[in-house]
This record gives structure tokens, C-alpha cells and sequence, in this order.
């Protein structure tokens, strides 16, 4: 699979690495993961931080600085981890950043590990890498949870085509490149449909294996097992519907126009046997089947050329971000942070 060009560093001119940090509420778990992170990273001029607090209500912005963080970014109230992950994306474009590192506030992932994350991105071997945590043995982990986690990886390799272990894995390390092109469309979650984008526009997605840390606190996703399996349901249809549109009403189609054939075929065969008295359910209920599925099918093709204006707006998209400015619309978190 050939992936977008990795930009190529000569010379001393080397990348400059940010590792940024999505928050909300997070002043008491903060300054540990804070504690454990790089300042620098071998192959890598600069190592920054940067936080997006997403309207936190406690300290976490006064943590943030006490503790060196170089920017922060702030929303004026909470809206979600996946809006918070994008805006730090744009953030680390506009400062800069040649390969983006994104991390947990609750210092689930062993910091530790970094260089092993970036590393197939300045080889030029990979665009997006996945940090694969050890899933069967994290203790903290119910064994509904692991299930999901697992069939969400699934449904992710089949989608975007890749090899991706670990899906809903937030540490991950982008390069610039990779980031120009990235799109959330989901409120809930990025990690899942970041996957898909890369894969789906030919980057070059890698896994590497991690290490991950005790449990801090509950995870703010996963509130109770039944949301979290209605969420990851939603999720996953969502993810078809998006991207693999015709697909996904050309298998709704065929299911129910062969449920309405097979049906049609009952009263035919009932109908030769036994004469015309009785089985008009059968016949209004494949008419209706039938009707359905060659409905579906309709939007089916209705759904494609949706899908092939998404991707023109989504190369629209990245010409935009590919001309942003390095350090434009940028603050050091001693100074006044941004507010979205």
C-alpha cells in the first residue's frame, strides 16, 4: 500500500515533535502523566507539549503550567474528546509540528514508549502508528469491554484495510502529512474513524506494541457497560454508513429483496399446490420487502455519489490545511491560551 510522502529531514534541519494532551477535568491526574513524558526524543530537534482543555471546570490549565507545558488551547466549554483531538491537530499544524503525538491525561500509556511510536514515522515507514496495548492483559479491563474492544479492531481492519491491533488505542503518533488530512465526523470518539480516513486514502497505518500504566481514575467513555456497547454499536454502524456507503444499503437491500423473493416463492409454490384461497399475507408482505430493498438500493447509489462529494471536500480541505502558516494563531501557555 503506498502511502502520502513522509517529508524528508536533511542535515541538522530535524522534525519538530508535540505531544498533545486532550483534557477535562483532569487537574488531579494531570502532573503524574505530565511527570513521565519526553523532553526529548532521539531523531527530533524539539519535543513540545501542548494541552487542549475542553472547558474544564477545575485547575487543570494552572496544572498545565506548573508543569511546563509549552501551549495550551482552550475550549470555552466542553465538547467532546474527539472535538478536542481535532482542535489540538489544527493547533499542532499551526505551530509547526512535523510528526503529532497524542496522549491520555490519565497516564494510561507508558510515556516510556514515545520513541517506539515515532519511529516508523521518521523511518518513512508509516504515516499514522497505532499503539497496541497488551488488551487480554490489562486487569482493569471487563471482559465485555475487551470483547468490544476487539470486535471495534475488526471492524476497523475491514473498513480502512489495514492491520491496525489495537483501534480504540488513543496513543498514537501522526505525521504532518497525515494530519492535513484528517476529518472527524463523530462526536464521541476519533480513534476508530482516524483509522478508517487513513487507511481509506492509501497512508500508511502501523502497530507497534506498548506498555500501559495502573487505572487512575474510571474512564470518562465508558460510564456504564450498556452505554458503552449502545455507543460502540452506533459507532461501528455509523462508521459503515460513512464510508463504505453502498455497501452498507447494498447489504440492506439485498436482505430484504431476498426476504421478499423467498417469501414471493412460498405463496408461488402454495399457490400451485393448493389453488388461489389463502397466503395473501404472504403476497402483500413480499410486495413490501421488495418494495424496501429496491428502495434501499436506490439509496444506495443516492449514498456513493454523497460519499464521492465528501472526498472532493475533503481534498478541498487539506489544500487549506496544507498552506497554514507554522506558529500561526499559536500561544506559549504563559500567555493567554486560545479559546475555540
Amino acid at each position: 500500500m503506498h502511502g502520502y510522502p513522509i517529508p524528508q529531514f536533511e542535515g541538522d534541519l530535524l522534525p519538530k515533535l508535540i505531544i498533545q494532551i486532550p483534557c477535562y477535568n483532569e487537574a488531579e491526574t494531570l502532573a503524574i502523566a505530565l511527570s513521565d513524558l519526553p523532553r526529548t526524543v532521539t531523531g527530533f530537534d524539539s519535543v513540545e507539549w501542548l494541552v487542549i482543555d475542553d472547558g474544564s471546570t477545575d485547575e487543570t490549565v494552572r496544572v498545565a503550567r506548573e508543569n511546563g507545558v509549552d501551549h495550551v488551547v482552550r475550549h470555552t466549554s466542553n465538547r467532546g474528546l474527539a472535538y478536542a483531538f481535532m482542535t489540538g491537530i489544527e493547533a499542532c499544524l499551526a505551530l509547526g509540528a512535523d510528526v503529532i503525538v497524542n496522549t491520555d491525561a490519565d497516564n494510561q500509556y507508558h510515556a516510556a514508549d514515545v520513541p517506539a511510536l515515532v519511529n516508523p514515522v521518521l523511518e518513512g515507514r508509516a504515516d499514522m502508528v497505532i499503539g497496541a496495548r497488551p488488551i487480554s492483559e490489562i486487569e482493569h479491563f471487563s471482559p465485555i469491554k475487551k470483547l468490544l474492544q476487539k470486535i471495534g479492531s475488526w471492524v476497523v481492519r475491514v473498513s480502512s484495510g489495514t492491520d491496525v491491533q489495537d483501534a480504540p488505542s488513543g496513543f498514537r503518533a501522526i505525521s504532518r502529512n497525515a494530519a492535513q488530512r484528517l476529518m472527524v465526523f463523530n462526536n464521541y470518539t476519533y480513534t476508530l474513524e482516524t483509522i478508517i480516513q487513513a487507511g481509506r486514502k492509501n497512508m500508511r497505518v502501523v502497530s507497534v506494541p506498548i506498555r500501559v500504566n495502573g487505572d487512575l481514575r474510571p474512564s470518562r467513555l465508558v460510564k456504564s457497560i450498556p452505554s458503552y456497547i449502545k455507543r460502540s454499536i452506533f459507532t461501528i454502524v455509523r462508521i459503515f454508513v460513512i464510508y463504505q456507503p453502498a455497501r452498507f444499503f447494498g447489504i440492506v437491500a439485498a436482505v430484504l429483496f431476498g426476504l421478499g423473493f423467498l417469501i414471493g416463492l412460498r405463496f408461488l409454490y402454495f399457490y400451485l399446490t393448493e389453488g388461489v384461497s389463502g397466503h395473501v399475507q404472504s403476497v402483500v408482505l413480499a410486495g413490501v420487502l421488495m418494495s424496501m430493498g429496491f428502495q434501499a438500493l436506490l439509496v444506495a447509489f443516492l449514498a456513493d455519489v454523497i460519499a464521492a462529494n465528501r472526498k472532493l471536500l475533503e481534498d478541498i480541505r487539506y489544500t487549506q490545511r496544507s498552506g497554514v502558516i507554522p506558529g500561526a494563531n499559536a500561544v506559549k501557555a504563559t500567555e493567554d491560551p486560545l479559546r475555540f
